[in-house]
């Protein structure tokens, strides 16, 4: 993956990239989807997405470990979202990701880096890129 990325260009773009930059700094709680309990990667797209009208009503019936990601494949290419193939990045694209043997992680991409809910920093983070772990899938939010 490329490290520029590009300006969001749809103002639901807009809307999930900053949606994902204030969230920034919230504790991390695994099956999180509140700012006031705690978020995990799912909580925090949920979120995101909430804001353009998407469905953000996010599975929580999963573990850390697992075979998750056709699940998350679904659940993105059912609402809407094109699968990005090329080597574009724009900023408010959703990642997932494969931090670990039978992990996932999903994140949001902003002009600072990938947001995402760290576990182990306890908290919503940015992480710069290039990332550290191999993408699984890319999907671009499109329209207004």
């Amino acid at each position: 993956m490329q490290a520029k990325i590009a300006s969001a260009r749809t103002h639901q773009q807009v809307a999930v990239e900053r949606a994902a930059l204030d969230l920034i700094g919230i504790p991390f709680l695994l099956h999180g989807r509140s700012v006031e309990s705690g978020l995990d990667c799912v909580g925090l797209v949920g979120l995101c997405l909430s804001v353009v009208g998407k469905d953000a009503t996010v599975p929580s019936d999963y573990r850390l470990r697992g075979q998750y990601a056709d699940r998350a494949c679904a659940y993105f290419d059912e609402r809407g979202f094109r699968r990005v193939t090329d080597a574009s990045v724009v900023a408010g694209d959703v990642l997932l990701l494969a931090p670990g043997a039978r992990q996932i992680h999903l994140a949001i991409l902003t002009h600072a880096g990938a947001v995402h809910a760290h576990m182990g920093l306890g908290r919503v983070v940015v992480t710069p890129l290039p990332l550290p772990w191999r993408i699984i899938a890319h999907w671009r939010l499109f329209g207004d």
